[in-house]
């Protein structure tokens, strides 16, 4: 796993910035409350990355594995939460909807984790240079979306991921040669400024390019909700509407966790999951391996294997 977990403090908030600007999913967890002994400090940071890099710190070998394992979830549902970490005699009276989580960690200390998903802005591309195509850009760009204004002949695949959404504004001109292009990337939304006649023209064409039918199917061909007669104007709001109702249904998230989940064991003492890796703390007995949150558990491990 990537990442520093010497970036602390207001060093963790400039990473988030950072992550948030080249967009790439993350969690940002803060400690909200403690109670001791633990490693994890009020206001203490940490970026679970949906790449699978963690910086900074809010607590040592029992709480980490824990704190990804929950990122992970959290980055998947999209909702913040709150986090309680420790035995469970130490919970006392928890916030409705706080997810507790049980652990037989030797310091008996306690946390509880503010868990924030922070999931980036849609990426438009918006192809063209019609009076439409501006105004599109400029009104999605009020919205802080990651907004690409390009001509045609500047486009290329190159420019989209699984995340992007790309609305061909050309008016008739060269619009094939984008559309043919776009597919290739495969895009979370493609769509085009025409008339349902051009749309079927254009749907033919793409056919005889070899795109597949169920591609072609998912292309908005007029793109935008249907409001009747409009000006240009009112066609980019239309547009807009459609792609906000599609963003509110999560059609821009994508793969929002670009990585395999860590493989995990259960301590055999204090049952904590703990992630298996090779800096883990592990002991071999015969053919099988067991792995331990703390050396403490690995030494009554083998305390009970000399006994046995």
């Amino acid at each position: 796993m990537i990442g520093s977990r010497s970036v602390e403090g207001w060093g963790v908030l400039e990473r988030a910035v950072d992550l948030a600007r080249s967009g790439e999913a993350f969690v940002l967890a803060t400690v909200v409350w403690r109670e001791g002994p633990t490693s994890g400090q009020h206001g203490a940071r940490a970026i679970y990355t949906a790449g699978g890099d963690l910086y900074g710190w809010i607590g040592g070998a029992c709480a980490e594995p824990v704190f990804i394992r929950e990122a992970r979830d959290t980055l998947e549902a999209g909702v913040p939460r709150l986090l309680a970490l420790g035995t469970s005699e130490r919970f006392g009276d928890l916030p409705q909807g706080t997810t507790a989580v049980a652990m037989s960690c030797q310091s008996e200390g306690a946390l509880q984790l503010y868990l924030e998903p922070v999931v980036p802005m849609p990426h438009l591309v918006v192809v063209g240079s019609s009076p439409l195509a501006t105004t599109l850009a400029e009104v999605a760009g009020s919205l802080d979306w990651h907004v690409e204004l390009v001509d045609g002949s500047e486009f290329s695949e190159g420019l989209l991921s699984d995340r992007s959404a790309v609305v061909v504004a050309t008016q008739g001109h060269g619009d094939e040669d984008v559309l043919v292009a776009a597919a290739k990337a495969t895009p979370a939304y493609v769509g085009v400024i025409a008339s349902a006649k051009r749309g079927a023209t254009l749907r033919e064409y793409l056919l005889g390019r070899g795109i597949e039918e169920s591609q072609v199917d998912t292309m908005r061909i007029p793109a935008g909700l249907d409001l009747g007669k409009t000006t240009h104007k009112e066609v980019a709001v239309a547009v807009l509407a459609e792609l906000v109702q599609r963003r509110a249904a999560g059609d821009f998230l994508g793969a929002v966790l670009d990585v395999a989940p860590p493989e995990t064991a259960i301590d055999p003492i204090c049952g904590m999951t703990v992630n298996v890796s090779p800096t883990a703390h592990r002991l071999a007995v015969g053919d099988e391996i067991f792995y331990f949150c703390c050396p403490g558990c690995r030494a009554a491990f083998e305390r009970d294997q000399e006994g046995a």
